[in-house]
């Protein structure tokens, strides 16, 4: 018999299945079942989800775009720069006018009226899908981060023609993800704003060639002597071959690098087929010839140069005109002309082709500066580029290293010969002297006390004393370090004397007081003193009493003059260079001789020829100063 359904509620909850779904359920007989509710598919999802994303990122991109784009100069200003090009001028410490350039040095020049070689020159350097690109090439882009991933360095840039003109004219040099995105919305403004042709003819008219020169026609007539109409086809790879570095290709202080730049450029040409290979060999045997050029041939123009070099460090975006306040002194920049020129000429049978100085005020302000022999016949700056080796004026960082561990003046040190890792240095003369002080040790230059004194308080302290007193040329801890075997700008080495001089306080050596526009707005003013001391007092005194006695009797002695002075010689092996830097409590200066070509000078050192110009100078400069002491000069002056 069989049973009822149960009425219990509990037995109607335990069963599921009759809830499972619909379509399972019991249908009346005849009726058709309904149709399936569709499921929406994957594919319809992650659509909906990437145009959703897509919103968003785009809305994203225009919020970034928009927030770095604010600081954009405005557009009245992007198109009056495109215009013209600013005139630069640069005012000594006094006000009186030491250079201007710009738009003296040259017209400004039409694509369609330049010998086609000309532009076709820069395009295949620079960017050789100038015409295809809309501002930015993206696959210049990938193509230049394949190579630079290939070569595991930089190799070569993806910046178009028009990205560079955007980051010259209208923003500063700081590598930040901001000043990229600015140069790109910029170089599309311009490709907006400009055809092509005058894109690059803006290129033309203000790119840097060094030397002075903005511009391809002022460029053609510094180094050629004619205008950018009538350049050939191997001056016009010359000038493109300059723009990536115009300071270290200068076809006048380096011809045979700006020859291999222009052959590169002439290579680039015949693969872009704008340039036959035989008409590429045939210009690359042409010969850099350099015609009479708009050179003023005043000392001060090594100076000018350089602060011009350093400006964009300095500013951005410039609207119009430029007016440079720096800290050149006229009066001492004629006395240090007169002593390098009064030395050279005594100097003619010694083998002596250049000189370079630098002077310095204590704080590290440039008061003069002579960066070779004739300016008009060489641009090149000795003074700031020429990486020379001190010798002995290297010693500045072997004695305050000695002093910092506890090592007096007045100690015993030894001067006896001495071999380290297998080689031994001499003493001039191959005279040595036993146990003598550090004092007479310094004095005499004994290069067995600095190497002695350098592995006693080990080459690391010593290269760490030369990175603290702002040296920032290659340094290796090998034992040449101690006699100056490593090589450095006279500059460098000139403000690391000048830390001493004025107490110990870090210098950083400046030339620019002041940056103002056309209109008298202040771009930028010099605040600061550097970075606070980095020599204590006693070790200051310690450095003055060492570097005295090398001028009151030691290997300095030709640089005396009528007052408490300082200072180190440095002459290299076989005679190449001779150095002098020395120092009283109102000025500071640093003397370079030698040859360019690195030839030996005949018996010219630093105690002798670099003493004796700087002698020259120092005796006229501080006519009328007051005499000032030096802190820790013993009151004896024959004290040893």
């Amino acid at each position: 018999m069989s049973k009822r359904p149960s009425n219990n509620r509990r037995s109607k909850r335990a069963a599921p299945p009759l809830r499972a779904d619909r379509r399972d359920r019991i249908r009346p007989a005849g009726r058709r079942p309904p149709p399936e509710e569709p499921s929406r598919p994957f594919l319809s999802r992650f659509v909906w989800f990437a145009l959703t994303a897509a919103v968003w990122l785009v809305l994203g991109a225009a919020a970034v775009i928009a927030w770095y784009a604010r600081d954009l100069p405005d557009i009245a200003d992007l198109e009056r720069a495109t215009i013209r090009k600013p005139i630069v001028t640069v005012l000594a410490a006094d006000g009186s006018v030491v250079a201007r350039y710009g738009d003296i040095h040259g017209d400004a020049v039409r694509v369609r009226d330049l010998p086609p070689h000309v532009p076709r020159a820069f395009l295949a350097i620079e960017d050789r899908r100038f015409y295809d690109h809309p501002g930015v090439d993206v696959l210049g882009i990938i193509r230049a981060a394949v190579r630079n991933f290939s070569a595991g360095g930089i190799r070569e840039g993806g910046s178009t023609i028009t990205q560079q003109l955007a980051k010259n004219l209208f923003l500063t040099r700081e590598r930040t993800f901001r000043r990229k995105l600015q140069e790109l919305l910029v170089a599309l403004w311009l490709e907006h704003r400009f055809t092509k042709d005058q894109i690059l003819g803006i290129y033309l008219n203000r790119v840097y060639f060094g030397a002075g020169a903005y511009g391809v026609d002022a460029a053609a007539h510094r180094y050629f002597g004619r205008g950018a109409e009538k350049l050939t086809l191997f001056e016009a790879a010359v000038l493109a071959g300059l723009v990536k570095a115009p300071s270290r290709d200068n076809p006048i202080v380096a011809p045979k690098r700006a020859a291999q730049r222009a052959n590169l450029v002439l290579a680039q040409m015949a693969r872009s087929g704008w340039l036959s290979e035989s008409a590429a060999a045939r210009a690359r045997r042409d010969e850099v010839r350099f015609g009479p050029s708009r050179v003023d041939n005043t000392s001060a123009k090594y100076f000018s140069d350089w602060i011009l070099d350093r400006v964009d460090d300095y500013i951005g975006f410039v609207s119009g005109d430029v007016v440079i306040r720096t800290t050149i002194d006229p009066r001492l920049q004629r006395d240090a002309q007169e002593a390098a020129s009064q030395v050279l000429a005594d100097s003619a049978k010694l083998r002596v082709s250049q000189a370079a100085m630098v002077v310095l005020s204590p704080d590290g302000a440039v008061r003069a500066m002579i960066g070779g022999r004739d300016y008009g016949e060489s641009q090149y700056n000795r003074a700031t580029r020429a990486l020379r080796q001190p010798g002995s004026a290297f010693k500045l960082f072997v004695f305050l290293a000695a002093l910092e561990s506890g090592i007096r003046p007045d100690d015993q040190v030894s001067d006896r010969p001495i071999t380290v890792d297998g080689w031994s240095p001499r003493n001039a003369g191959t005279v040595y002297r036993g146990d003598v002080t550090f004092r007479e040790g310094a004095a005499r230059s004994s290069n067995a006390v600095a190497v002695a004194l350098t592995e006693r308080v080990g080459r690391d302290k010593v290269i760490r004393a030369a990175r603290r007193l702002g040296i920032t040329s290659p340094l290796r801890a090998d034992p040449s370090l101690a006699l100056g075997a490593h090589e450095v700008t006279l500059l460098e080495l000139t403000g690391a004397y000048a830390t001493v001089a004025n107490g110990g306080a870090g210098v950083w050596p400046y030339g620019i007081e002041e940056i103002r526009d056309g209109a008298g707005r202040v771009l930028y003013r010099r605040r600061g003193d550097g970075p606070g001391r980095v020599i204590g007092a006693e070790y200051v005194a310690g450095l003055n009493d060492l570097f005295s006695a090398v001028v009151r009797w030691g290997t300095g002695k030709a640089a005396r003059i009528d007052r408490p002075a300082a200072g180190k010689t440095g002459t290299n092996q076989d005679n190449r260079d001779a150095w002098f830097v020395g120092y009283t409590p109102d000025l500071v200066a640093g003397v370079w001789l030698g040859n360019d070509n690195f030839s030996p000078m005949q018996d010219v050192s630093g105690g002798s020829l670099a003493a004796r110009m700087w002698q020259l100078f120092m005796s006229q400069a501080l006519k009328g100063v007051p005499v000032h002491p030096l802190s820790g000069v013993p009151p004896d002056l024959t004290r040893r």
